[in-house]
């Protein structure tokens, strides 16, 4: 896994070949249907670029559109197992409406569907890695798709920038401060991609429970959950908050953050403030992604140490 993240600035000189590419026809609305990690990329596309007409859709079949809105809409599929059944019914409902479509996969049945009925599709290269953390691969496969040249320039260059190593160190300083305890990660409406991604890879990398939520919604209902009255305050005792702050955030939500921050502290509660850092807002992204796995692939270590050490306790 370390090896994995440290490799991971070198997705970005993936060079993807459209295969069956004359059957490709850009539409003025895409649709990427995919489940999990396998539409992530799309997410941080949207939080990269907020001006992509981009809809994503994680569920079976289609968006209730109207026939003539769909009809104008590319579909792309991303399932990087190729199997994912959401997935497939939903490019399976798109070809039943005479959808344009294209694919994005390791393999499997969706690619082997795409190959057969003629579809354009790119197949990704088999590194090893889990989807969530294969969003390098995916987010190139996914702008060459869309005929976005600007956008592979970019993340090209992220090859060069990105110091995967840099966040070793304090991952696994945040890894231990979390230790034990359920994260909440923060963000902006702006960055709802990072946040959501946070949790994720607790989840699953992790194997641990977490949440996320965003600013400036959550003034509004979640924050009054942590009150810590009577009621509340054993439930909501073993919560750590982990705040993503962007310089480029509103200036009323950077207060709003700020704020909420110093009431949860004077709360009793741990809370932790990451600064998104870089020079350009697809930098941003991925070194607190970056992070993310860090913090994460330390928390799995953890995870399996105490998971042998009860196993052995149990024997």
């Amino acid at each position: 896994m370390r090896q994995a993240i440290l490799d991971f600035p070198k997705q970005f000189t993936f060079s993807p070949v459209v295969e069956n590419a004359s059957g490709l026809a850009r539409k003025p609305s895409v649709i990427v249907a995919g489940m999990g990690g396998s539409h992530l990329a799309a997410d941080i596309l949207k939080a990269g670029d907020p001006t992509v007409n981009l809809f994503i859709h994680s569920d079976y079949g289609l968006p209730p559109w109207s026939l003539a809105r769909l009809q104008e809409t590319l579909l792309i599929a991303s399932s990087y197992s190729g199997n994912t059944e959401e997935t497939l019914d939903a490019y399976e409902a798109a070809g039943d409406l005479g959808m344009s479509r294209a694919v994005i996969s390791v393999g499997g049945r969706l690619l082997e569907a795409a190959e057969r009925d003629g579809v354009s599709c790119i197949h990704l290269p088999q590194t090893g890695v889990q989807p969530r953390s294969a969003i390098g691969l995916s987010l190139v496969a996914l702008a060459k798709l869309l005929g976005r040249g600007d956008l592979l320039a970019e993340l090209a260059s992220l090859t060069l920038t990105l110091p995967a190593a840099a966040f070793e160190a304090p991952g696994r300083k945040l890894a231990d401060e979390l230790h034990a305890r359920v994260p909440v990660i923060y963000a902006s409406s702006a960055n709802v991609a990072v946040a959501a991604n946070w949790k994720i890879k607790i989840n699953e990398t992790g194997k641990s429970p977490a949440f996320f939520n965003v600013f400036p919604e959550l003034n509004h209902n979640e924050m009054t959950g942590f009150d810590k009255r009577d009621a509340s305050a054993p439930p909501s005792s073993g919560f750590a908050f982990v705040f993503l702050n962007d310089a480029d955030d509103h200036l009323r939500t950077r207060r709003r953050m700020e704020v909420t921050a110093e009431l949860y502290r004077a709360r009793g509660y741990a809370v932790h403030e990451i600064e998104l850092e870089g020079n350009t807002r697809f930098e941003r992204l991925f070194n607190a992604l970056l992070l993310a796995e860090n913090v994460t692939d330390s928390n799995r270590s953890r995870f399996r140490w105490l998971k042998s050490l009860r196993n052995w306790c149990d024997a």
